[in-house]
């Protein structure tokens, strides 16, 4: 696995799992959604991090 793909896994993880957390406040459901976007974000912060930390 290269840095990138450690660094996208690793945002996704962190972000989600706070998505998570937020959202169970409100349901099931809401949880599921934010989750889900909090990934996608957590996806392209590790990707950034990535780019502007391990990138030549």
């Amino acid at each position: 696995m290269n840095s990138a793909a450690f660094c996208i896994f690793l945002g996704s993880s962190i972000f989600g799992a706070a998505g998570w957390w937020i959202g169970n406040f409100f349901g099931f459901v809401p949880a599921l959604i934010v989750s889900t976007v909090l990934s996608f974000v957590g996806m392209w912060a590790g990707w950034k991090f990535d780019r502007d930390h391990f990138s030549y």
